[in-house]
């Protein structure tokens, strides 16, 4: 599982108030390297919630040989003022962003994998199992 899913998962168990972001409990990562795409990495940066992002990194990180790059505190965007400028997608906003920003978060959000481990509510500390890069986020009946 890509730390992208990851940023869109949350848990659903009935009386759940805070299921987001989930934790991570590594058993397995892979790292692999792959080319960066700059305007597909730009895309998604309006959709990612980057805290949450942050937190995943720090949770993998020491697992990974090489650790994983450090993110920036906070992703700087370009206010746009006119309607016009936000029409033209929301990656323009980003685009002041250092290259080895970009290629940072390429790596952390494409590159690296949960192979093995557990998805973790911070609400009610209920696991979700990993195997095999799948999250399996299936609720028990009792959980519905």
């Amino acid at each position: 599982m890509r730390l992208l899913t990851h940023n869109f998962l949350k848990s659903n168990v009935k009386g759940t108030e805070n299921g987001y972001p989930l934790n991570i409990e590594v058993t397995t990562i892979r790292c692999e390297d792959s080319p960066v795409d700059k305007e597909f990495v730009l895309n998604m940066l309006p959709k990612i919630n980057y805290p949450a992002l942050r937190t995943a990194v720090q949770q993998m990180s020491p697992y990974c040989d090489p650790p994983l790059p450090e993110l920036p505190e906070e992703l700087h965007a370009v206010s746009s003022s006119s309607k016009d400028k936000e029409e033209e997608g929301n990656n323009q906003k980003y685009n002041n962003l250092d290259e080895s920003v970009i290629a940072n978060l390429h790596r952390v959000l494409f590159d690296v994998y949960l192979v093995e481990g557990w998805l973790v509510c911070p609400d009610t500390g209920r696991k979700f199992p990993v195997k095999e890069c799948i999250p399996n986020m299936i609720l028990h009946e009792d959980e519905i």
